[in-house]
């Protein structure tokens, strides 16, 4: 009896894993909020008094910033510990002048866009190359904020070529050393007044600045209030400011470095002047001590409110256990029917087989495990590399789901009964189903994560969240459990005897059921070519549904007998051929996303970070649905739970605004939001309160959750 053979197999791996691949380079690290880079200059090559310049490029996404060396009211500053061969020093960074970055009634002072912190690297005569490279190793530490900050860390290799000129990043160093003040001579002043004020003198700035409006910035920190109001004026060529000192001063220098900037013809200059202070520091704030009881009992206070670290043990047993759950509910989502039906006939055509069984439970679920293995390294490397992704990202590229849609419509026609594959395929492919049932089995699980993947059960959703922020090693193995749990049933059914007695006998009821699951193949093929409309467009849909008729043609005619199997195979071939030239490029040609509008009084209104804290600001509560067209799941929940009445008036009765997340596309804002939330996929259902932290609902959604959930507000 025909089944699909181990070649549609193997399409079903090319399928679930075609997604562009990258590896982020052991000189980058990437993180949602920036790009972080280690460069180098050795305009002369490394040896002993030539020019070495080594530094972090930080690039950061719009909104976000890192600190200077004087983070101001708050921030840390970014902090680099080299690990250098024998005969090499680093020095100092020569940091740029930052900016004055307000946050409220606060002022800090950092860096936005791209910035580079470079340091100086002495060769000494000791210095012994190997391999012709200086290898340069860097731990680095940065705190990055927006609203809210995000304490990341990177760990940066990078071998430079001792013999010849490095110079790649050039530019970035010159205009790195442009923006680095440059020394004024000695004679500027602070001087302590009335206890409230320092009046700051700095002298011999160059002639073309005189009279202009100077930014300022004090190195020391926690000694001036940075975002109080100061003056400055010009007497003669001494430039003069007074500035407010802090209410909690915590520093009394004998010496304040200070760095003065301006901004002229588009052009950052800066100019730094070590300044002795005069006069007497006032008493400074007392600084608060704690008992070693009562910090201990605050510092466990403040890990019961924090989400646990996902990478503690108990962090790790709790994504595992998680993901052993999911993993066997996965089995009673809807995408994952057609393919688990396949198996169970399977299972029964050897359930008189012991031996046979059991090499196929093994198999399918070694499948189930590596494939998920595969998908969750390819979708860490991927984000690793920058990109922006969570789980079922590969149903975000429209090729995949037109290949996906290929492959299920051979399925369903194979199981109909239009052609049996061992027509169509060399004689040595054809029995290899038969000669190899192992690898078949092997590739059924391969086949069912393809299309099990955009689905997310509950509990998948917390641990798949924890994962991607744990360590590689760690993230994986919460996946292979994943698999694992999926597996499981079969698995169990192949070698607990009890279980294969529950198993009905072959028999000619086999037939009429795997005819009979020709039609949830069409089904998934219908979804999937709805998917691909969200992306593509009508014309898109339109398309590849051309483009499977054609192909069903092309099996039909090869299935043929004698000489129509030539003469009908050759016009269908050069039809499907002509066809795909004409309209495949309408099925991978992504629509431009529309910028999401609100209709005026409809009940749901596109997402957008904004959106949501506008309603918060003005006291409403916030119901967000982060779904895709691709997710089985969100649509179930979409046409019950949430479209039930009772539901809607506890809705609108508490003046909930209803938000959308679409995820059908790539979002990287989406994506993000799913992080902050612990999640890696959709469905995610997350309801806001002014003053509240968000309440992530179930996967599934029920009425009576989601009823309790409304009345809590």
């Amino acid at each position: 009896m025909p089944q699909h053979p181990a070649l549609a197999l193997l399409l079903a791996t090319g399928f679930a894993l075609a997604a562009p691949a990258a590896l982020a380079d052991a000189a980058v690290v990437t993180t949602p909020q920036v790009r972080a880079e280690l460069v180098a200059l050795a305009p002369q090559g490394v040896a002993p008094g030539q020019p070495v310049w080594v530094g972090l490029s930080i690039t950061h996404k719009p909104e976000w910033h890192t600190y200077w060396k004087n983070p101001g009211d708050s921030g840390l500053p970014t902090e680099l510990r080299w690990q250098l061969p024998a005969g090499v020093q680093a020095g100092e960074i020569a940091w740029p002048v930052p900016h004055k970055i307000p946050i409220g009634p606060l002022a800090n002072y950092g860096y936005e866009n791209t910035v580079l912190l470079p340091v100086p690297l002495t060769v000494g005569p000791d210095f012994q190359a190997r391999g012709g490279q200086l290898q340069l190793k860097l731990s680095a530490s940065w705190l990055v904020c927006r609203k809210e900050c995000i304490p990341e860390e990177g760990e940066f290799t990078l071998d430079l070529p001792v013999q010849g000129a490095t110079a790649l990043h050039q530019a970035a160093f010159d205009a790195a050393a442009a923006a680095h003040p440059q020394a004024l001579p000695a004679g500027s002043t602070v001087d302590v007044v009335d206890g409230k004020t320092l009046a700051v003198a700095v002298r011999g700035l160059p002639a073309t600045v005189q009279g202009k409006t100077l930014e300022f910035f004090p190195e020391t920190a926690e000694v001036i209030q940075t975002a109080g109001a100061w003056t400055q004026t010009w007497d003669g060529a001494v430039w003069t400011a007074r500035v407010p000192l802090s209410d909690q001063r915590s520093q009394s220098p004998a010496v304040m470095p200070v760095v003065l900037a301006l901004d002229a013809d588009g052009r950052r200059q800066a100019w730094r002047a070590e300044a002795a202070v005069a006069g007497t520091w006032p008493q400074g704030a007392a600084v608060a001590t704690v008992s070693p009881a009562l910090s201990a009992a605050l510092e466990a206070n403040a890990a019961a409110q924090q989400p646990v670290d996902a990478g503690r043990p108990i962090g790790l047993i709790a994504a595992l256990a998680g993901a052993l759950l999911g993993g066997l509910i996965l089995n009673f989502m809807p995408c994952v029917f057609p393919v688990l039906a396949i198996k169970m006939l399977g299972f029964a055509r050897h359930a008189g087989e012991r031996r046979a069984l059991r090499l196929h439970g093994l198999a399918y679920s070694a499948g189930v495990v590596l494939s998920f293995v595969a998908l969750a390294g390819l979708l860490l490397g991927l984000r690793a590399a920058g990109e922006q992704l969570g789980w079922g990202f590969q149903l975000q590229s429209p090729g995949v789901v037109a290949a996906l849609a290929v492959l299920f419509t051979l399925l369903g026609l194979n199981l109909a009964g239009l052609f049996d594959f061992g027509h169509l395929l060399p004689s040595g492919l054809a029995t290899a189903q038969a000669r190899h049932p192992v690898a078949d089995a092997f590739l059924s699980g391969v086949l069912a994560v393809a299309i099990a993947s955009p689905c997310t059960a509950p509990f998948m959703g917390a641990s798949m969240g924890v994962a991607v922020g744990l360590p590689t090693a760690q993230a994986l193995a919460v996946f292979a459990v994943l698999g694992l749990g999926m597996a499981l049933p079969f698995l169990l059914a192949s070698v607990v005897p009890a279980v294969v007695r529950w198993l009905p006998r072959p028999g000619p009821w086999m037939d009429v059921f795997r005819r009979c699951m020709a039609f949830p193949m069409f089904a998934t093929v219908a979804w999937l070519v709805w998917v691909l409309g969200q992306q593509t467009g009508i014309d898109g849909a339109a398309a590849l549904l051309l483009l499977l008729v054609a192909l069903a043609a092309v099996v039909w005619a090869l299935g043929l007998a004698g000489r129509a199997r030539w003469v009908m195979g050759t016009l269908a071939l050069l039809l499907a051929v002509g066809m795909l030239g004409l309209f495949g490029p309408a099925v991978l040609r992504p629509v431009e996303a529309a910028t999401p509008v609100a209709a005026a009084g409809a009940r749901w209104q596109p997402w957008t970070p904004a959106q949501v804290q506008q309603a918060l600001a003005q006291g409403r509560p916030v119901f967000v649905d982060f779904t895709a067209a691709w997710c089985v799941t969100c649509q179930y929940n979409k046409r019950t739970a949430l479209a039930d009445k009772s539901v809607l008036a506890d809705l609108e009765a508490k003046n909930v605004q209803l938000l959308t997340a679409d995820w059908t596309r790539r979002d990287p804002a989406i994506t993000s939001a799913l992080r902050e939330l612990g999640r890696s996929g959709v469905p995610v259902y997350v309801l806001y309160r002014q003053g509240s932290a968000p309440v992530v609902l179930s996967e599934i959604l029920s009425v009576a959750e989601l009823r309790a959930a409304i009345a809590s507000l």
